[in-house]
């Protein structure tokens, strides 16, 4: 029997789709690997394998209300405190990134992905892109998704990371890369 071509590039089309969606979702599961937990604030969803892998993020993130001292690193801090402290900089982040771009608009919460090194994040964006990571962290639009290194993060690289989210959900018609990266970097340095 003959096929048309259209319907076998359509199919072929099709069956990409479903592995890079599926590959996507491994990246994004941690397949293999402890399953995510997850904590929810007013703007976000954060996503994390490990209280130690929160904790420091915590502690990297200096900004706000809970911010870093000397204690929380020494001392064992209950993982409900740290979530709250976290929460409530992550939403003064989010808040204030949002001020800075004056786009006060409401979008869907934003997911944070928090590795808990360089090297599972690398893994993450090679399962995704099929790639090698050159970068420290990224914002994806198809999943409205931060991803993020708890070991090498700081609260300038996290609202550089959720402004993006902000940008390309505010207009009708998402921006140009270069320009979505000017207004980032004006948050990061303006935080």
């Amino acid at each position: 029997m003959f096929f048309n071509s259209k319907y076998i590039i359509v199919f072929f089309a099709l069956i990409l789709c479903v592995a890079i969606d599926y590959s996507m979702a491994l990246a994004d599961s941690g397949f293999g690997q402890k399953p995510w937990t997850q904590l929810e604030t007013k703007y976000t969803i954060i996503k994390y394998k490990s209280n130690d892998d929160l904790l420091r993020f915590h502690n990297e993130i200096d900004f706000g209300p809970g911010s870093w001292n000397r204690s929380s690193t020494f001392s064992s801090i209950p993982e409900s405190e740290v979530q709250k402290m976290l929460i409530q900089k992550i939403d003064a982040i989010f808040k204030r990134a949002r001020e800075i771009l004056d786009m006060q608009k409401k979008i869907k919460n934003i997911h944070i992905n928090i590795y808990p090194d360089s090297k599972e994040l690398k893994r993450a964006y090679s399962i995704i892109y099929r790639g090698k990571c050159n970068i420290r962290a990224w914002y994806r639009f198809r999943n409205h998704t931060v991803y993020i290194n708890a070991r090498d993060v700081h609260a300038g690289m996290l609202a550089h990371e959720i402004a993006h989210g902000i940008i390309d959900h505010f207009f009708k018609v998402k921006p140009p890369s270069e320009t979505a990266e000017i207004l980032a970097r004006y948050v990061d340095s303006h935080l």
